[in-house]
């Protein structure tokens, strides 16, 4: 494994993921070409999804063949876990105008140093509540939840039925992606011996 803390091992593109707490960097050298270094600049503009006015913001440090994107983590320590957009920005320097290159999607994940962090995911959270209401054992925090502006706790019984099935399914194909991620096979493979 190469150490990621070298510059010379960022790796190019965005990161589909960052721990809570993380340093973070990488690189984009597809942009030098038609936005040279010595007259432009870039950044990252990223927010959560379900909006907030936290915006987080991730200026380059250019050199001659790639911009460089860098987090260090007492920055990525305030970043709040959960699904967020970004936008690149590519500001020209002598009018200070800027167009959006490129756009995506980062998850970031909870630190588990930090107490009471919560590993699951928003599906493995929704699911879990959704069951519990179902059950009859749902916990105090469980109608501070909805789906589509609608309080867990206001669904029928079909409601959260087939929201669990939703669910369910989401998380079913979280887990499959994790175990291509590692290398493992998605789970859906069905093997047959003929004799």
């Amino acid at each position: 494994m190469a150490n990621l803390f070298d510059v010379d091992n960022a790796p190019e593109g965005e990161p589909l993921e960052v721990v809570v707490g993380d340093f973070i960097q990488w690189k984009r050298s597809d942009l030098v070409t038609d936005y040279p270094p010595a007259s432009y600049s870039a950044q990252y503009v990223a927010r959560i999804t379900q909006g907030g006015n936290t915006e987080i913001l991730i200026t380059a440090t250019e050199s001659a063949n790639y911009y460089l994107f860098t987090v260090d983590s007492a920055t990525s320590e305030d970043f709040v876990a959960g699904y967020y957009h970004w936008q690149l920005e590519v500001i020209q320097t002598s009018s200070g105008n800027r167009i959006v290159v490129d756009n995506g999607h980062f998850t970031a994940i909870p630190d588990l140093d930090a107490n009471g962090a919560d590993p699951r995911t928003h599906s493995e959270i929704m699911l879990d509540k959704i069951e519990s209401l179902l059950e009859g054992k749902a916990d105090s925090d469980v109608s501070s939840y909805s789906i589509a502006g609608r309080s867990l706790t206001k669904l029928t019984f079909a409601e959260l039925m087939e929201a669990k099935n939703y669910y369910q399914s989401k998380v079913l194909a979280e887990k499959r992606s994790d175990r291509i991620k590692r290398g493992k096979s998605s789970g859906t493979t069905v093997k047959v011996r003929f004799s």
